[in-house]
């Protein structure tokens, strides 16, 4: 949304210079590179970079006007606000143009599954209304700055927007939420994701449910213990989703081809055709659906659109690489949670022989080596026929497994991406399929990319 001088310095309380040379409207960037002529560049700041230093490169490109905190970045002749801290100004910012926006506004988050539900709510959302009145969160842009960009980027065109919320300090959400002030709210789960960071279950647990602070209507997953304990302080009883025989009002999917609506009059049954797989994703569907629904939209309007749906890259993606073995990228990041929905996945895979390659995950705090330990008994359970473990807990992981029950003979310990490579080009055949599950911060995709490059070479 476009705003005025006159609302801009408004909601961010800033001191006005040059207001003369002002543009009547105001589209903020916070990028050089995007700049147009008549833009306003908003100077951000990273842990890498300061958005002062480029204050000159944007007027340059044209920029119009200036939002700063820096008063030495001040430019001679050059409309500017200047604010106490530019973060906080985009967010303000975003909030004023969120009081002109007029469409739906839908928020989700989750400790797993919120970018493939947004991903998947937005498909529903542009098949009833049309792609071009559907606003989403691109990739997982879920921070302040992410959900700023979104908010300021809708237009009187867009009908409904779908808002992703991520967490890493406590009280995240609740500050996202008076930005953008949802009238729906997605909880996917309250898992473990970054309790290093947040300390307690306790804390993160409370952070998600900030969510639903500025009494946004609630869709919570029914087989998430944490959330259904929470679920009485709602003012208004909440639209549930999960798998299996439904259990509360809501949306339910008992299979991939059964989806059931209990709420209302009297249950309602559609025969579908959801192809993704995974039960995760299958909840992660119905707790789109569940939001759709309470827009108002009937059923039977959605159910076309089902069949064609897709998952977010990086999430459970089927790649070709030399070889001939089926690749199955899942390592965009990974939880506990996450990655016991993604063996399970794959243990329905049809295959001469299943290969996890299974990197450690990040930011569990003291409970790292037992949830480790978890992830392995799972593997042992869950029909893989090859184990491969890096990473900083990858003894745990084996220590798990082999406790479980899986052979010592058929675990793989590497070190390093290079060595994972070598081994499926050694060793994996042309009916098997690999499991790539990790953390972002053991770059998975590069296995991934050195297989192609092979496949590559000897086309």
């Amino acid at each position: 949304m476009t705003l005025t001088l006159e609302r801009a310095a408004r909601a961010t309380g800033a001191r006005v210079l040059n207001a003369e040379h002002f543009p009547a409207i105001l589209r903020v960037v916070t990028d050089t590179r995007a700049v147009l002529p008549g833009d306003t560049f908003l100077a951000l700041r990273g842990e890498r970079f300061d958005g002062h230093d480029y204050v000159r490169d944007a007027v340059s490109k044209g920029a119009a006007a200036l939002v700063i905190d820096d008063p030495r970045a001040a430019v001679d002749g050059v409309a500017t606000l200047l604010v106490a801290d530019t973060k906080r100004a985009y967010m303000d910012l975003a909030a004023a143009a969120r009081e002109r926006f007029f469409g739906h506004v839908i928020a989700i988050t989750g400790s797993a599954g919120k970018t493939t539900t947004k991903h998947l709510l937005a498909q529903l959302l542009a098949s009833h209304y049309g792609t071009q009145h559907v606003l989403a969160s691109p990739a997982n842009e879920n921070n302040e700055i992410g959900v700023s960009k979104l908010l300021l980027s809708a237009t009187a065109e867009h009908r409904v927007m779908v808002v992703e919320m991520g967490a890493r300090h406590e009280g995240d959400i609740s500050q996202l939420v008076q930005v953008a002030r949802p009238h729906i709210g997605v909880l996917t789960n309250i898992g473990e994701a970054h309790l290093e960071i947040f300390g307690s279950h306790e804390n993160l647990a409370r952070t998600k449910w900030g969510l639903f602070s500025m009494g946004a209507q609630a869709v919570i997953n029914a087989r998430d213990s944490a959330s259904a304990m929470r679920a009485a302080s709602l003012g208004v009883p909440p639209l549930w989703f999960g798998v299996g025989e439904p259990t509360a009002p809501g949306v339910w999917m008992r299979d991939a081809q059964l989806l059931i609506l209990t709420h209302g009059a009297a249950p309602r049954e559609f025969t579908i055709d959801f192809r993704l797989p995974g039960a995760h994703n299958r909840a992660n569907f119905a707790g789109a659906f569940a939001a759709a629904l309470l827009l108002g939209i009937a059923p039977e309007n959605l159910l076309s659109a089902i069949p064609n749906l897709t998952l977010p890259a990086g999430r459970y993606e089927t790649v070709s690489v030399a070889g001939g073995a089926r690749v199955i990228y899942d390592a965009y990041n990974a939880n506990t949670s996450g990655m016991l929905a993604a063996l399970d996945a794959f243990s329905t895979e049809q295959a001469q022989r299943r290969i996890a390659v299974l990197a450690s995950m990040a930011e569990l705090g003291s409970d790292a080596p037992a949830m480790h330990e978890r992830v392995g008994a799972h593997a042992a359970r869950a029909g893989i026929d090859v184990l491969l473990v890096s990473g900083d807990y990858a003894g745990s992981v084996v220590a798990g497994a082999v406790a479980a029950g899986f052979p010592a003979d058929r675990i793989v310990r590497y070190g390093g991406n290079d060595e994972a490579v070598q081994w499926l080009r050694e060793h994996a055949g042309a009916h098997d399929a690999v499991l790539l599950k990790g953390s972002r911060k053991y770059k998975m995709e590069e296995i991934v990319l050195s297989l192609r490059h092979a496949q590559d070479g000897q086309s």
